[in-house]
């Protein structure tokens, strides 16, 4: 896959920041998903080890089967330490060799982090839509920028997030009775649009695919490379029974 190379990645946080603010008025708000979508992709980095390396993983899935069909990896330094409103300059610079590694093109990126409900209106998923030029979803866990007021508990509910007059995002409940997700304009979509897209990716969970896969494939529980279809269900299937497992274990240390 082929990137843009717009400015370098190792700088410092007042560099970042007029960064930041320069390249914002470049991200368009008008959808151009199309209706022949094949392939959606999520990024994900790991937590440092001892040596301070992180994994980072790209995942991209079929559109609408949401199966991983390719997995990326790369591992590398990250750029700043994490500081809210600057995490793209923490993974992207990992990230770009499983993305330049990348055989199949995503028509979408979903990100698990914020778009426009930033300070600056530029975070991760709008600088990823800026680099690989494909319309890109911010879908948060959790708020950076916006408030909003009543939520539904039903699943598909939506409210606006406004930060200082501006709808930056809404708050969408992917699941009845479960905790939303933040899900801002990245880039080429509008955000009702953009909402649709994480709803459609989400399978009955609270987060879409896109991100648990990508997650998964960060933690080492997807192999790097092109997966046939068997395959893909079937890491899929492992890496679920294995995150269970996991839980299992953990709680069992406290019974």
């Amino acid at each position: 896959m082929k990137l843009q190379s717009l400015h370098p990645w190792y700088v410092s946080v007042e560099e970042a920041k007029a960064l930041q603010t320069s390249l914002a008025p470049m991200v368009s708000h008008t959808n151009e998903i199309t209706g022949n979508v094949g392939h959606i992709a999520g990024v994900d980095i790991s937590p440092p080890n001892d040596e301070g390396t992180v994994r980072a993983a790209v995942v991209v899935l079929s559109y609408p089967g949401l199966q991983p069909e390719e997995v990326r990896l790369a591992e590398g330094k990250p750029g700043l330490p994490y500081i809210p409103g600057f995490l793209s300059f923490r993974e992207v610079p990992v990230l770009i060799d499983a993305l330049e590694s990348l055989e199949l093109t995503p028509d979408v990126i979903i990100a698990d982090g914020q778009g426009l409900a930033h300070p600056r209106r530029f975070g991760i998923a709008c600088h990823l839509g800026l680099i690989t030029d494909v319309p890109a979803i911010g879908c948060a866990k959790s708020i950076l920028r916006g408030r909003y007021d009543r939520l539904d508990s039903g699943a598909g509910s939506r409210a606006e997030m406004v930060d200082r007059g501006e709808v930056v995002g809404l708050a969408l409940r992917t699941r009845t009775d479960v905790s939303p997700v933040y899900v801002s304009i990245g880039h080429k979509v509008d955000l009702d649009s953009a909402a649709e897209w994480v709803l459609a990716c989400c399978k009955g969970r609270r987060l879409p695919e896109t991100t648990r896969l990508a997650h998964q494939a960060a933690a080492g529980r997807l192999p790097s490379g092109r997966l046939s279809a068997d395959e893909a269900g079937r890491k899929s299937k492992d890496s679920d029974d294995q995150a269970r497992e996991s839980i299992a274990t953990q709680q069992g240390k406290f019974l």
